[in-house]
């Protein structure tokens, strides 16, 4: 089952008795959980109808005896296994005569990051239609999720605000919901979200100044670049983060890049990678500020520093500080 049918029937109002929710995108995972259990009991009867259970701390018996009681003052039970990745090979085997006939009157669902499906307990949810999959979202489906959290909160968003706010935030959907919701408020009565709408709420938040050093550093901007690093660093932000940003950014212009070289045009450029015609301009002359050697030494380089900002190799604000001259001023190593 897909992560749109499971939700649609659960809008709808079918309860599954028994779901195991896995993938990537936590946030999407969490948010599911919370309508599935909304609809499955009554709020007001929550303390005598719902479990919840932690995989690395709990045993099969346990799961089993909550799934198994009958409700109290209700029509419906919920059980909540978090982290259920982490249940023993033992638990799992235990729980199997039960994921086989589930009780109706409960509704029992597990969460994770990652599943094995060799083992009988995935294969029998798998059997069953219950396993659902939140994978990480592409860049291309982020305007989108944008638009739809847009309408959440009563507003409608401007396409190129939307791709500014993908942009800034990158897939995390947790701050995307949560500038989204932001937006809303700043908007007031006005129904449409506009791209000044965005600069101004995002100009105060750490994505937006790992964003614009991405920017200056695409135009070989050194003083600027410089100017949102020691920003970065006097907000506490790490380097394995601005490396992160980074990295996303100059991806998007090796694409560009290759692109060009084939002589794509720029429109048929905006259409392939879905970058709103408000940006186009801007990303294209970046990419043409660097050949295709240059990116490869640049993503070189950011390796290097990625994992020496990680194993202890280097003082933070020095590799940082070399990352971006290298970049501004092309005197990377190959």
């Amino acid at each position: 089952m897909t992560a749109q049918e499971f939700e649609t029937a659960v809008n709808k109002g079918t309860i599954p008795p028994l779901s195991y929710l896995y993938g990537e995108e936590t946030f999407l995972i969490e948010r599911a959980v919370h309508q599935l259990l909304e609809r499955a009991i009554d709020p007001s009867l929550k303390d005598f109808n719902l479990n919840i259970f932690y995989g690395n701390e709990t045993k099969g018996v346990e799961i089993l005896d909550a799934a198994q009681t009958l409700p109290m003052f209700a029509e419906r039970r919920a059980v909540l296994v978090k982290r259920a990745d982490a249940l023993k090979a033992d638990v799992l085997e235990s729980l199997l005569p039960y994921v086989r006939n589930p009780a109706a009157t409960t509704c029992l669902v597990f969460t994770g990051a990652k599943i094995d499906q060799r083992k009988k307990f995935f294969q029998e949810l798998k059997k069953q239609g219950c396993l659902v999959e939140y994978k990480r979202l592409y860049d291309n489906k982020l305007s989108g999720f944008i638009q739809s959290e847009a309408v959440v909160q009563g507003k409608t968003i401007d396409p190129a605000a939307a791709g500014l706010l993908s942009l800034l935030i990158g897939n995390n959907l947790q701050e995307l919901a949560s500038q989204i919701e932001k937006l809303a408020v700043y908007c007031g009565t006005r129904s449409r979200i506009t791209v000044e709408d965005v600069r101004v709420i995002a100009s105060s938040s750490k994505a937006f100044t790992a964003f614009e050093l991405a920017r200056f550093l695409g135009m070989r901007d050194l003083q600027n670049a410089l100017k949102s690093l020691g920003a970065l660093f006097r907000n506490g932000e790490d380097a394995p983060m601005m490396i992160g940003a980074l990295t996303r950014h100059f991806r998007q212009l090796w694409r560009i890049r290759e692109l060009l070289d084939r002589r794509v045009s720029q429109a048929d450029i905006g259409r392939e990678l879905n970058i709103h015609t408000f940006f186009l301009g801007e990303v294209v002359q970046q990419a043409k500020n660097f050949s295709r050697n240059d990116l490869e030494r640049l993503f070189e380089e950011l390796y290097r520093c990625d994992v020496a900002s990680k194993t202890g190799g280097g003082q933070p604000a020095t590799l940082m500080h070399g990352l971006v001259v290298g970049i501004c001023t092309s005197s990377m190593v190959p």
